[in-house]
């Protein structure tokens, strides 16, 4: 798929996906030394996902190690769900994306189903 028809994709389900704020999360001191934390919430806009995984990732998307209460977290259709997210000083050093993407479950009478990833960069 070339990056017109992805961008065009992205545009017409957005409307549909799950929403993630803050966009640019700043890391914040914790009463840890060596920790930093960023607080985060996703509001759920679909009806037909119930679950979201959370994941940090580099600048080459490469994951990153991070600590969260839960990793996948259950949310309401039109609920709102916040959460914290950890690193540690060397691993937030090289954090660059904090994304959260739609757990489909497999239903075999609608195989049709988009899963969403919505991704805020830290500053």
């Amino acid at each position: 798929m070339n990056r017109f028809a992805l961008l065009l994709l992205l545009i017409t389900t957005s409307s549909s996906a799950h929403q993630m704020s803050p966009t640019y999360p700043k890391l914040g001191l914790t009463h840890i030394a060596g920790v930093k934390k960023v607080e985060m919430q996703i509001f759920n806009a679909r009806e037909d996902v119930e679950f979201y995984e959370i994941g940090v990732f580099d600048v080459n998307w490469k994951p990153i190690n991070f600590v969260s209460l839960y990793k996948i977290i259950k949310i309401d259709y039109l609920s709102t769900v916040k959460f914290d997210v950890y690193l540690t000083d060397a691993d937030s050093l090289a954090a660059e994306y904090l994304c959260s993407r739609s757990k489909l479950r497999s239903d075999k009478n609608n195989q049709a189903m988009l899963a969403t990833r919505i991704c805020s960069r830290f500053k």
